[in-house]
């Protein structure tokens, strides 16, 4: 098996997509890390393609991923996040190319897909990591933090949302991407649900599932439960919704001792979608007014909710890419993630 073979700061990135994705997360984090330099984008839309230059002068513009790889020379890695049903086959080129690969989530639609370019990346010796920011939300990681220290005692119960209200659908290719495309709210929303449960509880032994559609002549699921029963003895009751009335607290968990509640979404990608910075003094800081809450009825205090830092995703890539260190998700994880998500689709489908 080849050996790791360490790279040169900065990292000489190609960023296949301007929309959320590549817009909103990958290239203000890359451009916040200097150990990165965004040096290629591909996109072809005009509005993105002006956004991309406006904000990115010195990054080469090109529309489609083909003229990506005939400069594969002069990159390092490449970072995808285009859509779900493309990501197998841009990662495949990606590692044929020689390059390092950073897959946006959903990692694969189907497992098999997903063990294929974890063992060709073994084979070549190249790294290959999933975008699973969700890990660095502020909420999840006051959790875990209570949950290392025994606060809660032993924990029974963990429930968790993603919901708000979006009657309409607004980003084109998910209006019409079936299941089988990785479309849907299981494959969005639920990718991070799921990977947060089982970084949390461990591995699962049962599941139970409800995936609805409800937007008219919707092409996949928008209203989905999924129930996990962890082997660690722990129940995970998940739930992701885009056109909830009303919205569930983002976290509520019940032990032994103690619950813990938090409402609201973290703030990251919001403040990325204004135009923050990773680097600005109060990114990932979560105000006061929306602490959660720890304790037992008659009993609860604030806790306040550790800073979020999606930027920690890069810095643990470049560690990875220049010091050999771990990648910063490994992507046996995200394969776990879509084996819970194929079980439930062969359970309600």
């Amino acid at each position: 098996m080849p050996q790791f073979q360490p790279a040169t700061a900065p990292i000489r990135t190609g960023l296949i997509g301007f929309g959320t994705s590549g817009r909103v997360f990958h290239s203000p984090l890359l451009a916040a890390n200097p150990d990165f330099s965004l040096d290629l984008i591909v996109t072809r839309d005009p509005a993105r393609l002006n956004a991309a230059t406006t904000r990115y002068p010195q990054a080469r513009l090109v529309p489609t991923v083909e003229d990506l790889f005939a400069a594969a020379d002069d990159l390092d890695l490449v970072v995808i996040g285009s859509p779900s049903a493309t990501h197998v086959e841009l990662a495949n080129a990606a590692l044929d190319a020689g390059l390092a690969v950073v897959v946006d989530k959903p990692f694969a639609v189907k497992p098999w897909e997903g063990r294929d370019l974890i063992e060709k990346a073994r084979r070549l010796g190249l790294l290959l990591t999933v975008f699973q920011n969700r890990r660095w939300d502020g909420d999840f990681l006051t959790l875990r933090a209570l949950l290392a220290e025994g606060a809660l005692g032993e924990v029974r119960r963990f429930e968790s949302r993603f919901e708000w209200w979006k009657p309409e659908q607004t980003k084109s290719w998910k209006v019409g991407a079936t299941i089988q495309q990785g479309g849907g709210v299981l494959f969005d929303l639920g990718a991070h649900l799921i990977d947060q449960a089982l970084q949390l509880f461990g591995p699962v032994d049962d599941v139970y599932a409800e995936t609805l559609t409800r937007r008219p002549g919707g092409a996949a699921d928008d209203d989905t439960f999924v129930a996990l029963h962890h082997g660690s003895g722990v129940r995970s009751h998940l739930w992701m919704n885009g056109i909830a009335a009303q919205v569930g607290p983002r976290f509520r968990v019940l032990g032994s001792e103690s619950g813990y509640t938090k409402w609201g979404l973290d703030g990251q990608e919001t403040a990325l979608a204004a135009g923050a910075s990773p680097t600005d003094p109060d990114f990932g800081v979560d105000p006061e007014s929306a602490w959660g809450m720890l304790g037992r009825d008659g009993a609860l205090t604030r806790v306040p909710t550790e800073r979020g830092a999606y930027g920690a995703f890069y810095s643990g890539l470049a560690d990875a890419l220049l010091r050999g260190g771990p990648v910063p998700v490994d992507p046996e994880d995200a394969l776990r993630v879509i084996n819970v998500i194929e079980r439930v689709n062969l359970l309600t489908h």
